[in-house]
């Protein structure tokens, strides 16, 4: 039985096991999902399409975390046979980003299917593009699944990535926070192409763009490792920026991207003088905390903790820039940037963020006040373009 504070909100998936007949009938297709591929009843986007028997199932498609969330983030891995169904799973986390001919030589289309977070830097975003890029080149069909935008669908907010600085973590001209569900990304990004792809959105029911997450009464599944709760999606936006520093974002603990610190860190006083800006919607509480993997493993590090005490007038973003910029500041004999991961490429913070602005300039007097005004003007504009892509109200 339904609470009497959650709405009933059905998902891409949903409607697929539904109309299934409609979406596939005398097709052969391929997945791309992960575990957050379920319906509302909990069946895997996986079981719904290899038991249905309007189409055929002839191959799995894997991207970052892998198809069933057994992997890290930044693992990679190469093609291999799924045990269950005995048919071949495509690696897109390896040697390649985006299907291959050879990889779409057995099917007529693709059914993505993930949860993301409606935020840029989150990788199944680029992921789509790569696919849709792909499917449009080699004549093939896409089917998107869509999902609710865990924060709904009313707030955008960041910068708009610059030209140059297209990544895995950044793969379209859009701010750091969309407000868009991934079928509504997936229409934009098909209109602003050279050459279009054969796009169907199956949509939700049920979902308007106010409602966030827990209102849907649909099943939470961890969009990834470190992405446990929507504790973690509310602050995330903002505190990712944190992966291009040499300061731990709490992966390794059981509050990822909530918590933030390194061994040099005075949490205590990061906090108060934090807490003296009173930015809306945020407590910065000192912490501790020992990652058990990534940066600082087993190393104590001083730092603190995010709580969103107001969601409605907390701004991840503008947080997280703020944050970052009181810690360049106030310890810079620790704080550094993390170098490219390859000679001559661009460094982490750069593809995060979209630019070089923040890198080059965040440490000035009233940097991050005035970047973070001038995100908001294009934010806002941007706001307006999506427009026309919009499917709920």
């Amino acid at each position: 039985m339904e609470s009497s504070n959650r709405q009933l909100v059905l998902s891409g998936a949903d409607g697929l096991a539904r109309s299934a007949a409609k979406v596939l009938e005398g097709k052969r297709f391929g997945v791309l999902t992960n575990p957050t591929g379920v319906t509302r009843d909990f069946r895997s986007t996986v079981d719904v399409c290899a038991n249905q028997k309007a189409g055929q199932l002839t191959a799995l498609f894997a991207c970052e975390h892998g198809i069933r969330g057994e992997r890290q983030a930044g693992i990679l891995f190469e093609d291999e046979t799924d045990p269950d169904l005995g048919i071949p799973v495509y690696s897109l986390y390896g040697k390649h980003r985006a299907p291959t001919p050879d990889m779409l030589e057995t099917v007529d289309a693709i059914v993505f299917d993930f949860q993301d977070l409606g935020v840029r830097f989150y990788t199944y975003l680029t992921t789509l593009i790569y696919t849709m890029q792909a499917c449009a080149k080699a004549g093939k069909e896409l089917i998107v699944l869509d999902r609710p935008n865990p924060l709904g669908g009313l707030t955008v907010e960041g910068g708009i990535l610059r030209d140059g600085f297209q990544s895995m973590v950044g793969g379209w001209k859009i701010p750091i926070r969309t407000g868009l569900t991934i079928g509504e990304f997936a229409r934009l990004v098909n209109d602003q192409s050279e050459t279009k792809c054969q796009l169907q959105v199956v949509p939700l029911e049920g979902w308007s763009r106010g409602m966030e997450y827990p209102e849907t009464g649909l099943p939470w599944m961890m969009p990834s490792p470190n992405i446990p709760t929507m504790d973690t999606v509310r602050v995330y936006a903002g505190t990712c920026f944190f992966e291009g520093t040499n300061l731990s974002e709490g992966r390794g603990t059981t509050k990822p991207f909530e918590l933030i610190g390194a061994p040099w860190l005075d949490g205590k006083r990061v906090a108060e003088e934090m807490n003296r800006r009173g930015l809306p919607g945020v407590v910065f509480h000192p912490a501790y905390f020992t990652p058990m993997y990534s940066k600082h493993k087993g190393e104590l590090c001083g730092g603190v903790q995010v709580y969103v005490t107001d969601p409605k007038a907390y701004s991840a973003v503008r947080s997280g820039l703020y944050l970052l910029q009181h810690i360049q500041q106030s310890h810079s004999e620790h704080f550094a940037w993390l170098p490219p991961f390859k000679e001559g490429s661009k460094s982490f913070i750069e593809l995060l963020t979209g630019g070089d602005r923040v890198k080059l300039t965040l440490h000035e007097p009233g940097a991050a006040e005035k970047i973070a005004d001038d995100w908001d003007l294009e934010a806002a504009e941007w706001a307006k373009t999506r427009e026309p892509y919009l499917l709920y109200e």
